[in-house]
């Protein structure tokens, strides 16, 4: 099947909300803002010179108690200068595998793979001939993570025979490290299948009955476990009994990708997972006739079901624009950085807000902005997190750069000079602190 015609613009033209709309506070926020907790010191902190969102005029940003406030700064408030920098909203990586990362390790020669098997094969290779445990290898990419600007990721570790759980266990351990600097979300993935490998059903179960994960995964269950209704209903199952979300991959282009999307939506309807469930990749979705991607974005809102791209090439990026207009939430994400699977990837969420621009062909400023839009706010919206936007209340999470405007900065990627989060600088000039 070939996809409809489609400009490649129109993939995020208007598509994302403004980075710096007009704003009036929730009665969470206003409540945040004008907080007064005499039983304490607060931590504030002023960042002199800063402007938000690349604004003309330069400002003090007041932060108290990890949170931007519009209230005056107690007496004592720590000051960091920021020299004139652009103030922007740190970004969040809504789809990345560091299980499966070499980052930090040797170079590793990739062999020829024609499908998922294969990869599969590898990563297990991989796996068992690295010297360094998977804690400490995503903790380093994790931790550059941070230091490139990202503010919260979700985390997909593999669940399998051949692993146990040390996949999840290794991300956990790098996100207790990571606690003051990055939110993490672990997804139990079962990327082996979850019913063409037996003993995988059984380690999703003990990860989420055991509390190690958020959510749990799942991957093609049509083409790729050939059992849709044995997985789904295992997965719903697992998410309804114990409290756990669902993200699935989904990579099928045809019809075959389209009834998983219509079986996940049956489930979510039947079992009130509302707001729980995430589907990632959707290479489905950009094929269909304009009718029934209507349909299609129409019933997602309906359940609040989410979305995730990794923006791999033109054909295979989300239509965001159509998708936001539903209400359909989408976010950015890296996917998998330097293992088995692919030599490349670095982590860095400017970059993907970059190669989101790129392969959707855009060249004006609000296209470009709709960009990193998608990375700030849409990664957010997927992990359920406040917006990091500067109004009164929002989590004082921010990176510092040089620059003339956001389009810009999307273009150019400068250094993330400073890195901010919950107020305090946790990297500088690419390194933590």
């Amino acid at each position: 099947m070939t996809p409809p015609p489609l400009s490649r613009r129109g993939v995020l033209t208007g598509g994302a909300a403004s980075l710096g709309a007009a704003f009036t506070p929730t009665a969470a926020q206003a409540a945040e803002s004008a907080r007064q907790d005499h039983g304490r010191p607060k931590k504030a902190v002023v960042f002199r010179d800063v402007r938000p969102f690349a604004a003309k005029e330069a400002v003090d940003l007041t932060v108290i108690d990890g949170r931007v406030s519009d209230q005056p700064a107690p007496r004592g408030a720590k000051v960091i200068d920021g020299g004139g920098r652009i103030a922007l909203p740190s970004l969040v990586d809504a789809h990345i595998h560091p299980d499966k990362t070499t980052w930090g390790s040797d170079w590793i020669t990739r062999k020829p793979a024609s499908g998922i098997a294969d990869y599969c094969a590898q990563d297990v290779e991989v796996f068992r001939t690295q010297s360094r445990p998977v804690g400490e290898r995503a903790y380093g990419l994790m931790a550059h993570a941070v230091t490139r600007g990202t503010r919260a990721m979700r985390a997909h570790a593999d669940v399998a025979p051949a692993y146990g759980l040390a996949g999840v266990e290794g991300v956990a351990e790098a996100r207790e490290r990571l606690a003051d600097a990055l939110d993490v979300q672990i997804v139990a993935f079962p990327q082996h299948g979850v019913v063409r490998t037996p003993g995988t059903a059984q380690l999703l179960k003990d990860a989420a009955r055991g509390g190690l994960v958020d959510m749990v995964g799942g991957i093609d269950p049509i083409s790729f476990d050939q059992a849709m209704d044995e997985q789904l209903d295992l997965l719903f199952d697992l998410a309804d009994r114990y409290d756990v979300g669902v993200d699935i991959h989904l990579h099928d282009r045809d019809e075959k990708g389209t009834k998983v999307l219509r079986g996940i939506i049956e489930r979510t309807r039947a079992l009130s997972l509302r707001g729980k469930v995430t589907v990632s990749h959707v290479f489905c979705l950009p094929f269909l006739g304009e009718a029934e991607l209507d349909t299609m974005a129409g019933d997602l809102a309906d359940l609040d079901i989410a979305l995730t791209t990794v923006a791999p090439n033109e054909s295979l990026v989300l239509p965001i624009t159509k998708l936001h207009e539903h209400g359909v939430r989408v976010g950015l994400g890296s996917d998998g950085v330097r293992d088995s699977w692919s030599p490349f990837g670095n982590a860095d969420m400017l970059h993907r807000a970059h190669i989101l621009g790129w392969v959707t062909d855009v060249r004006l400023d609000d296209e470009l902005s709709a960009c990193y839009t998608v990375g700030a706010h849409g990664g957010a919206d997927v992990m359920g997190l406040d917006h990091a936007d500067f109004r009164p209340g929002a989590p004082a999470d921010f990176v510092l750069v040089r620059g003339e405007c956001v389009p810009q900065v999307v273009v150019d990627m400068p250094q993330r000079d400073v890195v901010v989060h919950g107020g305090q600088v946790v990297a500088r000039e690419g390194e933590l602190v």
